[in-house]
């Protein structure tokens, strides 16, 4: 071979290696786009983490079939964390090991602000449909941090207002189940009443997640002539709670969130879901996303769907829009685009704002009615 031979070779191996080198910085060298999905796939609270996936999985079949993303198909690699703390960071571990630029998940705050801190270092985005602690994005600790659902603390703020301005109540209970979720919204609860002057805060305490029995906290409601009760928390406890009141006939209305808010807790309470309010997402449910959306999860799953489906289909579809916008998976180019692209989702037209909060999404207030949650108008 002569030299200018040799020398075309040299360059065109240092150019090929180059390309290679430059691929792996944006994450495009592999095959396909990882796609991480983290939540409690098993456990009580399973509804949730089964329904986000879904969600995940059902965005993935529509753009897959579109052609995927920067001309490569989107890989989901899933990971369960049963919402607990100490799971989760062993869940975020696994998906950071696997490569994941991009992570659907958790479902739990708990578990959300356990795995942060490892997706941070490694240089990955997560995006919660559900996790609404109002600290994961106000505290400026995880910019890596963004979510598809308002937070706690608008939350709260409206389950309050319906309190006060549309029930007209005067004594109020606020429990909680002492989880970063479920304490930082009562958290909130109890300042917002405190701060409009309309009702009196007769009884603030916390609960123990798990308990056979809650007659103890049910009997002090009782003694506090609380006309509503707000808890913070999920449905495992909040179905026990208004079961234990009604059995003891007593009248008080249960308010509570958007862990509560699912089909879930009206299988377990029964009749004594009756009445009860919730607060959840925004119903977009005339929305024709949403409407091709919910008619795929009945027809694949043959079932309507669960809490976050909608949330989590929405979280997929921004993703893979930030990822086409960026040409890259890459970190700072994802940030970006995040913060500055809108997306068509079933939630609405989204972006989000320099903390990681979803620009465009909402809450309602729901009530049980003849064994389905409806929004209250």
């Amino acid at each position: 071979m002569r030299r200018n031979d040799w020398k075309k070779l040299f360059v065109a191996a240092i150019v090929s290696l180059s390309m290679v080198f430059a691929m792996s910085g944006t994450g495009l060298a592999e095959e396909t786009i990882k796609m991480g999905v983290a939540g409690a796939h098993s456990g009580d609270l399973a509804s949730y983490g089964i329904s986000g996936l879904r969600g995940v999985e059902l965005a993935v079949k529509v753009i897959n079939a579109k052609g995927g993303v920067l001309g490569k198909q989107i890989e989901i690699v899933a990971e369960d964390d049963v919402c607990k703390p100490e799971v989760a960071t062993n869940t975020a571990t696994k998906l950071a090991s696997q490569k994941v630029p991009v992570v659907v998940g958790h479902i739990c705050s708990g578990a959300t602000k356990a795995a942060l801190g490892i997706y941070k270092d490694a240089g990955i985005i997560a995006m919660s449909p559900s996790a609404t602690n109002p600290g994961l994005t106000q505290s400026g600790d995880y910019p890596n941090f963004y979510r598809t659902i308002a937070s706690d603390d608008a939350q709260a703020r409206l389950e309050v207002d319906f309190a006060l301005n549309v029930l007209k109540f005067k004594k109020i209970a606020v429990l909680h189940d002492k989880g970063d979720y479920g304490k930082g919204l009562a958290e909130f609860a109890k300042k917002f009443l405190e701060e409009s002057g309309k009702a009196e805060v007769v009884l603030y305490e916390g609960v123990t997640p798990g308990a056979v029995d809650y007659s103890a906290v049910v009997q002090k409601i009782r003694r506090s002539k609380a006309e509503a009760v707000i808890f913070g928390g999920y449905h495992p406890e909040a179905s026990k709670i208004v079961m234990a009141m009604r059995k003891k006939k007593m009248k008080t209305i249960l308010i509570s969130d958007d862990g509560v808010k699912d089909d879930t807790f009206i299988k377990v309470a029964g009749k004594y879901a009756e009445g009860v309010y919730a607060t959840g997402p925004r119903d977009t449910s005339e929305d024709p996303m949403t409407i091709a959306a919910n008619k795929a999860h009945k027809d694949t799953y043959k079932s309507d769907p669960g809490a976050f489906f909608l949330n989590a289909y929405a979280a997929t579809l921004a993703l893979a829009n930030a990822i086409e916008k960026a040409g890259s998976t890459d970190y700072d180019a994802l940030t970006k685009a995040l913060k500055t692209e809108y997306v068509e989702t079933p939630l609405g037209k989204i972006s989000f704002d320099e903390r990681g909060d979803a620009i465009g999404v909402g809450f309602s207030v729901y009530q049980v009615q003849n064994g389905v949650y409806v929004e209250m108008k």
